[in-house]
């Protein structure tokens, strides 16, 4: 029964081969009574006639004039928009093109709580990256990490640096992504606390709840890693090890990389200096470190708030480090990138206003001091509308981390001069993302860089903070449109999460060894997305390792459900924490 199921799901995963035009794209998890349903079909020919919805008993309950859209994709020489959104009586309804057993039927569900366990069912794939012990391998791994570079103790100095989370496929640990992530979970928990159970313990194994929502046990698995890189006031660690973690297929506990201590002892472990670091020729554009020290502090910040009743001592030791860390930001302006060895690829984060704006925010809501809010709104003002919004080919996590979150964490408290200022700022970034929108039939707005899934979910991200913050809902339109996407409404027709929804389709081949060679499915980790098609042809070491199933569907970008595809299907800790914030923001 569990190769039938197997079999089954990846024949829904890879099926793109078998289908026939017309073929209907639609979010796979369906849509609340109140939003939008706007489905796309892809068609070979014009649609004759009108297009119909008929509810579970087959009933004809609305039809609809298809409306052929100017924009196209790839071959396919036809596109159509079906609004369905006149239909809002919750059930499980069809959309049904032409007549009798030549008819296309594509199912569709409008639902009360769409989005609910979603948020929640995403933290499988986070506990699944832990390093030191592993919940879901059931073994500890890079139990000696690590010895330093840089900084002011002797090279090869043991700092301890266990514990955190890998932060993709392969087994690397940043603060840059980490510190994202674990405010991302913690903002998650603020926004939608009833959408977080309590099925594991701190350690991440299943059936056994501890008193504290799993969502807080994963983050406080963040913020304990964290404090370990500032073990001084004046010290901040940022990245352990680099790109020698590229040499082979293997399970986190039989890494038997040499970062110069023997084979599988202790990782290099990256001081954060503000200058420009590489052990090889590739060299960073390091200038400063006040990007890691703003988030730093806004999730240490976070991480006292979440604490302060539940663990008092911890979250002293959380207030504390954000206290000293945004002040290293503060003497030293500027951005710490990440670090790569023999591969020219890396972190290369250019901006951080937006991040010391973040952390003086959050400083504020907890202190109540007025000196944060002042610098808040200082850096925001200086960030304004800034990031990737206006241009088509970002660099790689160059405005990280892909929205401005203090706009957000300042407004509540700002005065209303300041607030009209920054809920500006997310209108003209989102609005900057139009051009883009009306180039495909999606209404996709986020540009097809290297990780095109994390400017989806920023983007949503952002739709949906600006709602809360003016109940304009046209914003929450835009980022449906955008949650869509990465459920299903896209030329390609699968989700981008891996294992949900639960009957597919979604990748099954991903990037990712703990998956690939124990054969046991993840659930929950967003992969990268689509990249434009000459990125993709151009990427070192990328490659496809079977013919292309979505051949037929690959357009201006190309996705592919392939192992061997890093730069498409790899799943990556940050997006899948951003897409924890954003489901529960839906929830919330």
């Amino acid at each position: 029964m569990r190769a039938l199921r197997c079999a089954l799901v990846l024949l829904l995963a890879g099926g793109a081969s078998a289908e026939e035009l017309p073929v209907v794209r639609g979010s796979l998890v369906g849509s609340a009574p109140g939003d939008a349903r706007r489905l796309v079909v892809l068609a070979d020919a014009p649609l004759a006639g009108r297009v119909e919805v008929r509810d579970a008993a087959g009933r004809r309950v609305a039809r609809i004039a298809p409306e052929e859209l100017p924009a196209r994709w790839g071959s396919i020489p036809r596109h159509y928009l079906v609004d369905a959104s006149t239909v809002r009586e919750v059930g499980r309804y069809e959309l049904v093109i032409g007549r009798g057993r030549q008819a296309t039927r594509h199912p569709f569900e409008v639902k009360e709580r769409p989005y609910a366990g979603l948020a929640d069912a995403l933290l499988a794939f986070v506990r699944q990256q832990r390093c030191g012990y592993n919940p879901f391998l059931d073994q500890v791994c890079h139990a000696l990490d690590g010895r330093t570079a840089y900084g002011p103790r002797p090279a090869g100095t043991y700092l301890d640096a266990r514990g955190g989370w890998h932060d993709a496929g392969d087994q690397l640990k940043y603060l840059l992504t980490s510190s994202t992530s674990t405010a991302h979970l913690l903002l998650a928990h603020r926004f939608a606390p009833a959408a977080f159970a309590d099925t594991h313990d701190a350690l991440g194994r299943p059936q056994a709840p501890n008193g504290l929502p799993d969502v807080l046990d994963e983050a406080r698995h963040g913020l304990e890693w964290m404090l370990k890189l500032h073990p001084a006031p004046d010290e901040l660690y940022h990245q352990v090890a680099d790109d020698r973690d590229h040499a082979g297929w293997r399970l986190p506990h039989d890494d038997r990389v040499d970062y110069g201590w023997g084979p599988g002892r202790e990782r290099v472990v990256y001081f954060a200096d503000g200058q420009p670091q590489g052990l090889r020729e590739h060299r960073s554009a390091s200038d400063g470190l006040a990007n890691l020290a703003g988030r730093y502090a806004a999730t240490m910040a976070l991480g006292f708030e979440a604490f302060r009743e539940r663990d008092p001592a911890f979250a002293a030791r959380c207030l504390q480090a954000a206290r000293e860390v945004y002040a290293l930001g503060q003497a030293r302006p500027g951005v710490q990138q990440g670090n790569s060895y023999g591969a020219p690829y890396r972190y290369g984060e250019e901006s951080w206003t937006d991040d010391m704006a973040w952390g003086a925010a959050e400083l504020h809501r907890v202190t109540g001091e007025a000196a944060y809010a002042e610098d808040a709104a200082r850096h925001a003002r200086a960030f304004g509308a800034g990031g990737w919004w206006a241009i088509d080919r970002p660099g790689h996590y160059q405005h990280y981390p892909f929205f401005a979150y203090g706009h957000h964490a300042l407004h509540e408290s700002a005065a209303p001069d300041l607030r009209r200022e920054l809920e500006g700022f997310y209108r003209a970034g989102l609005a900057a993302t139009a051009g883009r929108a009306a180039r495909n039939p999606y209404g996709m707005a986020a540009p097809f860089a290297w990780c095109s899934n994390n400017f989806a979910t920023a983007l949503a991200t952002q739709a949906l903070l600006l709602d809360r913050m003016t109940g304009i809902r046209e914003a929450r339109a835009l980022a449906l449109v955008h949650v869509e996407w990465l459920l299903g409404r896209n030329p390609w027709g699968t989700s981008m999460f891996t294992g949900l929804p639960a009957a597919g389709p979604f990748p099954t081949d991903v990037h990712l060894s703990t998956t690939s060679l124990t054969k046991r499915p993840v659930v929950g980790g967003l992969v990268d997305g689509p990249v434009y098609r000459d990125v993709f042809e151009t990427l070192k070491g990328v490659r496809l390792s079977r013919p292309d199933p979505f051949a037929r569907f690959q357009g201006e970008a190309v996705y592919h459900d392939d192992l061997a595809d890093y730069s498409t299907n790899e799943p990556t800790l940050d997006g899948t924490a951003a897409a924890i914030l954003l489901f529960a923001l839906l929830e919330g």
